[in-house]
């Protein structure tokens, strides 16, 4: 089963996953049967994205170091099992939250699955635009655990999008770079690929890492969170802010690095501390 589970990209999984939660327990939600299936179909659907994501991008993911070593480049698993079993997971997952969430979930995953599927993965190789696309397709999972818990998306849930949203991009951007040459090689038109001299690229770095921070002190403006978690907000978004500029300024593999590393750190710290925090 190995090769399945590395298929549906576990960590991501998980991430649809934690933040699907939140959305819900923001929106106040009670713990009980309808978060458990919710959280059940997202999950679902966020391995179907991995698995579908893979079997399109096979070739690709061939050319490229740090990919070459998945499932179906190495050859532990065919083309025809991965696809089959990508479209039964979306399958199940929607079929899951059809049942047992309500259809604005329901609606939101299903344009999730074709925003990714259809739009992110096989426009990757024609504009670096894509990642703004991907950004949207991977900041869905707290809209949908609103919509579970509340049958609507009021600002609050947007606001939870947006801190999301905002901060992948110094995310992607930074991954991007440290690997361009794997990327180059394998066809991908991402932004430090197709920039020859970087500017654009510490452009976008230094301006998203600067409007994430407004973006995770919005919550104590509009009554999601009191004063302690907007002091956290600042100090984390400042120390963020701090990293995506030197990140911008240098371009250097240290500091980009840094950045991403940082990334992986900031958003469960914000999230943890809007939950500790919320009124």
């Amino acid at each position: 089963m190995r090769p399945y589970a590395a298929l549906c990209k576990p960590r991501i999984a998980l991430m649809v996953a934690l933040t699907t939660w939140l959305g819900f327990a923001v929106a106040g939600g009670h713990f009980g049967a309808r978060l458990l299936w919710t959280l059940l179909g997202t999950t679902l659907a966020a391995c179907a994205c991995g698995c579908l994501n893979q079997w399109l991008e096979v070739a690709q993911d061939s050319r490229m170091t740090r990919t070459a070593k998945r499932p179906l480049p190495a050859g532990d698993l065919t083309s025809p099992q991965a696809l089959a079993f990508g479209l039964s997971l979306a399958a199940l997952g929607l079929a899951v939250l059809a049942w047992k969430s309500n259809a604005l979930a329901l609606g939101i995953t299903g344009a999730t699955l074709i925003l990714y599927l259809l739009a992110y993965t096989p426009l990757k190789q024609v504009t670096p635009q894509t990642t703004w696309i991907g950004a949207v397709a991977g900041a869905t999972p707290p809209l949908v655990g609103w919509a579970a818990a509340r049958g609507n998306l009021a600002a609050q849930a947007w606001v939870l999008f947006a801190i999301q949203f905002l901060w992948q991009i110094p995310h992607f951007l930074a991954m991007f770079h440290m690997h361009r040459d794997d990327y180059e090689k394998a066809g991908f038109k991402v932004m430090p690929v197709v920039d020859d001299r970087g500017d654009v690229t510490a452009a976008q770095i230094a301006l998203h890492s600067f409007t994430v921070l407004p973006a995770s002190l919005a919550p104590s403006f509009c009554g999601m969170a009191g004063p302690a978690y907007g002091l956290g907000a600042l100090v984390l978004g400042t120390a963020y802010l701090g990293l995506g500029m030197r990140a911008s300024w240098t371009l250097a593999r240290v500091d980009t690095r840094r950045l991403f590393l940082a990334s992986l750190l900031y958003l469960p710290a914000i999230f943890g501390m809007l939950l500790l925090g919320g009124v």
